[in-house]
């Protein structure tokens, strides 16, 4: 049987016994509060009544009293309603009494009270009409010997059902006592049983499930001290069988897997021992490769300065050969201008050329003028004599202007030949110095293409020196994990002697004592090959 089955028949033989429990003990709960609900409901208010009855009769007697004491007219109407307020409560009171006792004894007992009540209401009533009728002689010969007696009579019959009621209600209280001590001996003897039964039910399924499991701790414990050969059986369809079962496979698991350990720990070994050997061979030729490495770095570090130096003289070079071009393009233009000058002067020239010609024309019309003159001053005699000489000395301006002019004239011609040689020569000056704008332009935008391509190699060769550099950090950084690895491959070597001798304490048994290992270290079929 299941584990499982057996605690729920165990747990529902125990839910029976507690449902029984809770059935008796609410059953005689329902019981106790019935009992209580007479009680409560029945006995209590009844007394309750007649005790408003009895201050019902305090009260009327105390206000008839006051009737004979008081003197204020207010006060003795308050007594009135007093007295008619009590009347209507004993009449209510009594009503209710009528229709909630109904046993022999009691009716008998509330029939004397209604009696005593009707001979003491009669009195009562007449008394205050005698007060009312200021007839206080009367009203106190019927309080002293009719009402008072029949006063006293009510009272006692009042009392009489009190203690009729007071004592069914002690006796209703010692059965509700007496069925609350049965209930509770009941439960406690219902909860024994429930309990014996319950720990008879749990001692048996607990050897039933201690006592596999007892035998599954001790193949646990034998399999944890190495004994894997320990022989047991397993039967039953129980939860502690399957453990016993899976113990038992895992016994079979484990010597399987420990002779596979044994086999791979020594291969693992022997693997280990060889890559250790390449990772010291590998760890060498890194060391080797690192050191040229480092050389050709400290070589790009070297072609780099140089590189930057050819590079900052070819940019120094390039500004030189901008400011030429700068400055040629400044005398080509300074040359325009002279040229434009010379050409002013020249067309200068030629108008003092005109304007001299003009002069000799004058001077020449001057001149015939003067002669027309002296020719007429002859004419006239002794009285053109004075306009001879003027005539005379025109003349001879005129022949000086005229030679002035002529020289002038010369000097000018002289002057724009010479202007004209001085053109042509400013204007082969100027197209030479646009030849020489142009070559240096040229030349400048040749050294700019050294200067650009000698930034991008110097930057190329930076970038070559930073990538060895890289490759000699790499290359470092691969000589340390070599190290490491180095480290981890001895280390893993003693890890698989230890796993080794770790193994070696399972006992397997005549099943794997053939699990033993022929592979020795000089195998060549287990050797790794790690050399590149």
């Amino acid at each position: 049987m299941k584990i499982s089955t057996r605690l729920v028949l165990g747990f529902a033989c125990t839910g029976a016994l507690m449902a029984l429990m809770a059935g008796l003990f609410i059953g005689q709960t329902y019981a106790t509060r019935t009992q209580f609900g007479v009680i409560t409901g029945d006995r209590m208010p009844k007394l309750m009544t007649l005790q408003q009855i009895k201050a019902d009769s305090s009260n009327v007697a105390r206000a008839l009293l006051g009737l004979f004491v008081l003197t204020d007219s207010t006060q003795i109407r308050a007594q009135y309603e007093r007295i008619k307020a009590a009347s209507v409560s004993t009449d209510q009171a009594l009503g209710v009494l009528r229709k909630s006792i109904t046993d022999g004894e009691g009716q008998a007992a509330l029939a004397r009270l209604l009696a005593a009540h009707a001979a003491y209401a009669v009195p009562r009533d007449e008394l205050v009409k005698r007060v009312r009728g200021d007839r206080m002689i009367e009203a106190k010969t019927l309080l002293f010997e009719v009402l008072e007696p029949t006063q006293q009579a009510y009272i006692a019959a009042v009392d009489e059902l009190v203690k009729q009621q007071a004592d069914q209600m002690e006796v209703a209280t010692r059965d509700v006592e007496a069925a609350s001590r049965q209930a509770l001996l009941r439960t406690l003897t219902l909860l024994g049983l429930a309990l014996a039964i319950a720990a008879m039910v749990a001692v048996g399924i607990i050897r039933s499930i201690t006592r596999p499991l007892k035998r599954a701790v001790d193949v646990a414990q034998s399999v944890a001290s190495g004994n894997l050969s320990m022989a047991f059986d397993a039967r039953g369809n129980s939860e502690t069988a399957q453990l016993l079962l899976a113990l038992k496979a895992m016994q079979e698991s484990l010597v399987e897997v420990v002779s596979n350990v044994r086999q791979n720990a020594e291969r693992l070994a022997v693997a280990s021992t060889q890559i250790a050997q390449g990772n010291n061979d590998l760890s060498s030729r890194t060391e080797h490769q690192a050191g040229a490495l480092q050389q050709t770095a400290s070589s790009m570090e070297e072609l780099s300065a140089t590189v930057r130096q050819t590079a900052d003289r070819a940019r120094a070079a390039n500004n030189l050969a901008f400011d030429a071009s700068n400055v040629a393009i400044q005398g080509g233009e300074a040359v325009g201008r002279v040229v434009e000058t010379m050409q002013g002067i020249d067309e200068s020239s030629h108008r003092i050329a005109e304007v001299l010609g003009v002069i000799d024309s004058i001077a020449f019309q001057t001149n015939i003028l003067a002669l027309n003159a002296a020719v007429e001053a002859a004419r006239a005699g002794q009285h053109g004599r004075g306009f001879a000489v003027v005539a005379s000395e025109v003349r001879s301006l005129a022949h000086r202007s005229a030679d002035a002019a002529q020289e002038i004239k010369t000097l000018i011609g002289t002057s724009v030949e010479r202007v004209g040689q001085g053109t042509l020569l400013v204007n082969e000056a100027g197209a030479t110095m646009q030849r020489v704008v142009a070559s240096i332009q040229r030349v400048t935008q040749i050294v700019t293409e050294i200067s650009t391509a000698s930034s991008e190699q110097s930057r190329g060769v930076v970038q070559v020196a930073q990538t060895v550099g890289q490759m000699d950090q790499v290359t470092q950084q691969n000589a340390a994990l070599v190290e490491e690895s180095a480290v981890s491959a001895a280390l893993l070597r003693d890890q698989a002697q230890n796993l080794v001798k770790a193994v070696a304490v399972f006992k397997l048994g005549s099943s794997g004592s053939s699990a033993a290992i022929g592979i020795g270290k000089g195998d060549s079929r287990q050797r790794l090959c790690l050399e590149r």
